[in-house]
């Protein structure tokens, strides 16, 4: 019978030993197999053996998570490892996804531990003081995975709920609007004198703490490594200290030593008229019906109601409202949602519009503040449908005439964008529940529309501004054939109409350069990063038929053999061999110093 494997996901913390806890340590020592992110495999290293090491770039998480599966399916001792809390932001999630695609279930599955880990939000706060000592939400500003229509819907909702925020991911290299629109959606909620705490890579040699305010944030360095925690309404800074009071100012008094109200005291009816007593006298345990104001008794209603779920916008509005008013004039109405709230069969929602019928009623709210305040949770939760596409004159065209830009920004719209790419076409996003319709009238005008993410892209030359066209007809039929192709990860297919190849094609995924009435095919190029090159020539004089039936057989091999977010110039690496075409390593090119030193 085969051995069973497991699959340990590991949190590992902030990065120091002194914060990895003890079953950590012993499930990192205890696994036959380590896979993580190159960094996260560096800071454990102290703790490694003999232990197989798989280690992988920062964007290769689902690989990761494959990869792992894998390994335990064939009965080893695997570790994932992840800074911080494995479930929080980290591989936990990514791992159980890929063992339910498979089928995976406890009973008859590899066995599946998961172990935690100091998350960012606890390690980053310890350093600062005591910032998260109320109600707090963590964020992630990168949207890679999350539109960022739907992040900036979550600030607005932390910031009108004077939420203490942990903002996890707050800019990259490329990515560094976020942070600018996060500072100013929260401060339409809150002072710009609001503490923030900057904590780059904590409890690491690196750590880096800076205290600052919301309003000035920005001019200190922001990066991947940083988190930022954004105190709430009430947080202050004492003695270079970030602290944000627990809430319980009204049970004692904090500038005394010794407490008027005792501990054991506290949470007596006399002592906490506010808090939710049920009816019951703390003393006599009897049932009475309390005398109080419109603040108390619509106010614990509708709190019982807002616990379970309900509109907590609509809450505010009517605590706020109902505060406003004195006396006993609609107490016994209260007191029935209270009691109705008990009910078990009562949902949240049936609580909280119950409540807000009887304030309406007694002439304490208005019927247009239930409206106002539903619009604003309708615009604020409900999650509008972005169409993303990207959209170009031809494929060798690279001019939009005034009657397509006409077009294009009909159909963008006021709410819409454009975002002009180096790859020679627009990407346009368009609030909308009719794509067809959009779709529909591009192509009408006459330009090309291409899906994005994870698909084929053509990107060819001009042509030479389309007067040396005798190979468009094979690029054209590229796009034809290949263009939005599902894949592993985005690829491009460069096209060069002579052997100028002024575009750079010859650095994308797949090439080809058109010479004297046939073509040279280049595969596995890296267009950006520091080992950027060109790809590896593995045809020439290929004829159109031959060219277009390999790319056929090159990307059918990609699409069945890649893994998840593996991009082609890896794959190639990988395999070797695709379609007949052997890899060869990429050899930068000597540099000759001459001796004259000309």
């Amino acid at each position: 019978m085969a051995t069973r494997g497991k699959l340990l996901i590991i949190g590992f913390g902030p990065g120091s030993f002194e914060q990895i806890t003890e079953r950590a340590r012993t499930a990192i020592q205890e696994s036959d197999v380590i896979i993580g992110y190159n960094t996260y495999v560096d800071l454990i290293r102290g703790l490694l053996t003999d232990q197989e090491i798989v280690r992988t770039g920062m964007t290769e998480e689902v690989s990761r998570a494959i990869e792992a599966v894998r390994q335990a399916e064939s009965g080893k001792k695997v570790a994932v490892i992840s800074s911080g809390d494995a479930g929080v932001y980290g591989m936990a999630g990514l791992v159980y996804e890929v063992l339910i695609e498979q089928g995976w279930t406890e009973a008859t599955g590899v066995e599946v531990e998961v172990i935690p880990g100091i998350s960012a939000i606890n390690s980053c706060a310890s350093l600062l003081g005591a910032p998260v000592m109320h109600d707090a939400c963590t964020i992630s500003l990168s949207d890679h995975l999350t539109p960022w229509e739907v992040i900036a819907k979550r600030v607005e909702a932390a910031g009108m709920g004077d939420f203490i925020v942990a903002l996890y991911n707050p800019r990259s290299g490329r990515r560094t609007r976020q942070i600018v629109e996060t500072q100013r959606i929260l401060l339409k909620y809150r002072s710009a004198d609001t503490p923030v705490g900057l904590v780059k890579s904590a409890y690491r040699a690196s750590q880096q703490v800076v205290l600052t305010t919301l309003g000035e944030m920005l001019e200190h360095e922001i990066g991947m490594l940083t988190t930022v925690i954004i105190g709430n309404r009430s947080t202050k800074v004492y003695d270079g200290k970030m602290i944000t009071p627990r809430g319980y100012q009204r049970k004692y008094t904090l500038d005394r030593a010794e407490q008027p109200i005792k501990m054991n005291e506290r949470l007596r009816e006399e002592h906490e008229p506010w808090a939710l007593h049920g009816g019951v006298s703390a003393g006599r345990g009897e049932k009475t019906k309390r005398a109080g104001s419109v603040e108390e008794d619509a106010s614990r209603s509708l709190g019982v109601a807002l616990a379970e779920g309900a509109n907590p916008s609509v809450g505010v509005a009517l605590e706020a409202r109902a505060n406003s008013f004195g006396g006993v004039a609609v107490v016994e109405d209260a007191t029935e949602v209270v009691n109705a709230a008990a009910a078990p069969a009562r949902s949240s929602a049936d609580l909280a519009m119950e409540a807000v019928s009887l304030l309406v009623n007694r002439g304490v709210l208005e019927t247009s503040v239930v409206a106002r305040e539903a619009q604003v949770q309708g615009d604020l939760f409900s999650q509008p449908l972005i169409l993303e596409i990207a959209v170009s004159p031809g494929v060798g065209n690279k001019k939009l005439t005034p009657a397509q830009m006409a077009v294009l920004l009909d159909v963008v719209g006021e709410d819409g964008e454009f975002e002009y790419t180096p790859h020679h076409y627009v990407i346009l996003r368009v609030p909308t529940r009719e794509p067809e319709l959009i779709s529909e009238a591009l192509t009408a005008a006459g330009m090309i529309v291409q899906p994005l993410g994870d698909v084929v892209q053509i990107k060819a030359c001009d042509f030479c501004n389309l007067e040396k066209t005798e190979s468009l007809p094979q690029a054209e039929e590229l796009l034809r054939r290949f263009g939005g192709l599902s894949v592993p990860k985005e690829l491009k297919i460069g096209f060069a109409g002579c052997g100028m190849a002024c575009y750079g094609s010859v650095n994308e995924d797949i090439a080809m350069v058109y010479r004297r009435g046939k073509f040279d095919l280049f595969l596995g190029g890296k267009a950006i990063g520091r080992n950027a090159h060109p790809a590896q020539r593995v045809a020439e004089g290929l004829e159109p038929e031959q060219l277009l039936a390999a790319v056929e057989e090159i990307l059918a091999a990609y699409k069945g053999k890649g893994h998840p977010d593996e991009r082609f110039h890896k794959f190639f690496k990988r395999v070797g061999d695709v379609a007949g075409f052997h890899h060869e390593d990429y050899q930068a090119p000597l540099v000759i110093e001459s001796i004259c030193g000309d």
